[in-house]
């Protein structure tokens, strides 16, 4: 079975849609790359990704351990490759956690982050900066 469908729409745009629940998630080229950026270009989708593979993990662990991590908030900054070809070179994470979190908790969390399958997919060309905050 597939994971996605998708179409060009034109213009740059393209549409997938997640088989299983029907999502759609549409993307564009950014501004700086002949589009509009009207939507996730699909680097962004790349970035995002990281960020919430990274969390989603994070939530396995602390759903096992009984930590609550609700409210939990994460920021991605993409940056692109200033000589060709176009690429993502880095792609910084910040998360805010919540600050009762035991520093055992902690350190068990942010291993785990780090060992997240679009973590390990990533072309190890491609920098991952991630900042574990605590609030």
């Amino acid at each position: 079975m597939n994971t996605a469908t998708a179409r060009y729409a034109g213009h740059l745009r393209t549409e997938a849609t997640h088989v299983a629940s029907g999502t759609l998630i549409q993307t564009d080229a950014p501004v700086d790359n002949h589009g509009r950026g009207e939507a996730f270009s699909p680097t962004d989708l790349v970035s995002a990704a990281l960020g919430s593979c990274m969390m989603t993990i994070m939530g396995i662990v602390a759903e096992r351990h009984g930590w609550d991590l609700v409210d939990a908030t994460w920021a991605v900054t993409k940056h692109m490759s200033p000589e060709p070809p176009r690429r993502i070179a880095q792609v910084d994470v910040t998360f805010e956690l919540p600050a009762a979190l035991a520093p055992a908790d902690r350190t068990v969390l942010e291993r785990a982050a780090l060992t997240c399958p679009v973590a390990l997919s990533l072309h190890p060309d491609i920098r991952q900066n991630v900042v574990f905050g605590y609030r």
